[in-house]
């Protein structure tokens, strides 16, 4: 399991987070051709998914069994941390 530890409590539909944990091991090959269209209906038009930050978004959301959306309104910090290390995993 990874976990990012939010730089303050983030509050999404009346549930606090302090971290965000993820099972990215626990991710399969399908589990990235979905994020891959989540990103796409995002607008990301990146022609390397592991580059884009809604691709990375969407797999940090699979793998914390989370809503995207979550993921996505994350304090600027908070969000580049759970989506590089995301990015780190993936291209260990």
């Amino acid at each position: 399991m990874e976990k990012v530890v939010l730089s303050k409590p983030f509050v999404f539909e009346d549930k606090e987070y302090r971290e965000i944990e993820m099972d990215l091991e626990g991710l399969t090959g399908r589990d990235l051709i979905n994020a891959a269209n989540v990103a796409k209906t995002l607008g990301d038009p990146s022609p390397v998914a592991e580059l884009s930050k809604a691709y990375l978004a969407a797999v940090a959301a699979r793998a914390a069994k989370v809503p995207v959306e979550l993921i996505t309104s994350l304090p600027a910090k908070d969000f580049t941390a759970v989506t590089l290390a995301v990015q780190n995993f993936l291209f260990e």
